[in-house]
Order: C-alpha cells, then structure tokens, then sequence
C-alpha cells in the first residue's frame, strides 16, 4: 500500500507541475504558486473535517515545518522557472529532494532492504537526467548558471524538508496539518515574493487555473502523508520524488515536446527503480 501511494503521489505531483507550469507561462508563476497553495489549503481543510482527526500540538509544530520547506521549496522553484533557469533548477531540486528524507530516515533508524538501496541509487541520476533540460552557455547579461544552482538546492532543501517533516505526523492526527502546511507555505510564498520585489497577486483570470494545479498537489501531499504512515520513508519518499518523469511524459504526450536522449535515459532509470524499491 505504501509503493501505491507513494506512485499516486509522483502522478499528483507530475501533473500539478504539469497544469502549473502551462499556467505560469500564461501570467506571473509566483500568482499561480500562490492560487495552488490556497486552493489545496481549502481542500485539505474541507477534507479534514469529513475525515476528522485529533492533531496535538508537536503535529502542529510539524506541520508550520512542512509548509515552511514546502513555501521556500516552491518559491524558489519559480524564481528558477520565471529566470528561465529550469534547466539547472529542476534536477537539483528533484535530487535534494530526495536526499533529505533518506538521510533523515536513515538518523532515525530506517534500514531498508538491499534492493530499495539499489532503487535508490538508480533514482537519483533518473531524477536528474528527467529532469535536466539542455542549457545554452551564458552570454552577455543573463544570469549565470551558478544562481539557478543556488536556487535548486534552497528548493530541494524545502522540498525535502516538507517530506522529512510530514513523516512525523502520525494518522491520529488526521489531514489537519496539511491544511495547515498549505496555508504556511503560501505566507512563505508572499513573504519570498515581497523580499525579491516580484508582483504576486493573482491579477489576470488565467491565474486562477492554478486552484487545479494546488488540488492536485493537495492531493499528491496527502497520498504521501498517508504512504509514509504505513512505510518507510526511505521507499516512500524516493518513489514520490519521481514526479518529474510524470511531467515530462506529459508534456511529451500532450503538448508533444521533444524527449532528448538524456530524458529517455532517467525514464528508464526511473522505472527500474520504481520496480526495484517495490520489490524490495
């Protein structure tokens, strides 16, 4: 049950990357970033209520954690895709978001089977070659490559951290918190936005399509919460971090982009690991 959330989780969040990053070349990425958290936190909230649960007050210190990785995570995920620096921001975010949980499981006892490890050692190059798109040398006045670097190691760490942190709320607690997580990540959001003096506020229509895009990402965080209450993280957070294979298979499909070489390589270390964490 842990692997089948925990690839529920990679198709959510794939295709929420999906509809965001269509939507974001349409209007202001940091407006959809913003629309997407509200909207997942207005889902979460009406979710919780139906399923209830008794969070106590360290679930609640550990859901202000997860929405801070996840505000920082997003936040400077867009600051690399409005900089036109995916290139470089999208392997390592997807790397360090990875190497986060594992090394937190791995502190807190986890030992997982040879073949997860395996898994693990083909899903992180996987991870990379997905996600990395060919990247022009730098000339004259365009940001160097070291600051989408930068970017893409502040958003792993947020990303990793959200997943590190949600593994700490057991399901007594219900989808309270990730309600909560939702809400902290959008002020985090505006916060980042303000500090960096980009424009924010949701002002075209076409922004508001970002509400499909948080639902989904709404329900890829819940799947992963509810994966990591029943496996270990080490499994569950290397298979949810393979959702950028989802997002290219989707772009190569509907929107017919170009699969590189690079690409079809990490998609095929991407499922040799999926089947090697599943079977070990």
């Amino acid at each position: 049950m842990a692997v089948l959330l925990s690839l529920l989780s990679a198709l959510s969040y794939g295709l929420s990357d999906f509809v965001g990053g269509v939507t974001s070349k349409r209007t202001s990425p940091w407006s959809v970033a913003l629309v997407g958290q509200l909207a997942g936190a207005c889902v979460m909230l009406v979710t919780a209520w139906l399923v209830g649960g008794s969070p106590t007050g360290g679930d609640a210190a550990w859901a202000v954690v997860a929405g801070a990785g996840n505000g920082f995570g997003t936040a400077f995920l867009y600051r690399g895709l409005s900089s036109g620096r995916m290139g470089v921001v999208a392997p390592v975010s997807g790397v360090g978001a990875t190497l986060v949980p594992v090394v937190v499981a791995l502190a807190t006892g986890e030992r997982p089977a040879a073949l997860v490890w395996l898994g693990v050692l083909a899903a992180l190059p996987g991870i990379w070659l997905v996600a990395r798109e060919p990247v022009p040398e730098d000339v004259g006045g365009d940001p160097p490559r070291s600051s989408g670097l930068v970017d893409g190691v502040l958003a792993g760490l947020g990303f990793g951290g959200l997943f590190a942190a949600l593994a700490q709320i057991p399901d007594t607690a219900g989808l309270y918190p990730l309600a909560m997580n939702q809400v902290v990540a959008a002020v985090v959001i505006i916060a980042v936005a303000s500090a960096l003096r980009t424009p924010w506020l949701p002002r075209q229509p076409v922004a508001l399509l970002g509400a499909v895009s948080g639902t989904l990402g709404a329900l890829a965080t819940g799947a992963f919460l509810l994966a990591t209450q029943t496996g270990y993280l080490t499994v569950t957070a290397v298979l949810a971090s393979l959702y950028p294979a989802v997002t290219v298979l989707l772009a190569a499909t509907v929107l017919r982009e170009r699969v590189h070489r690079g690409q079809a390589v990490g998609l095929v270390l991407c499922g040799v690991a999926v089947a090697l964490v599943a079977t070990g």
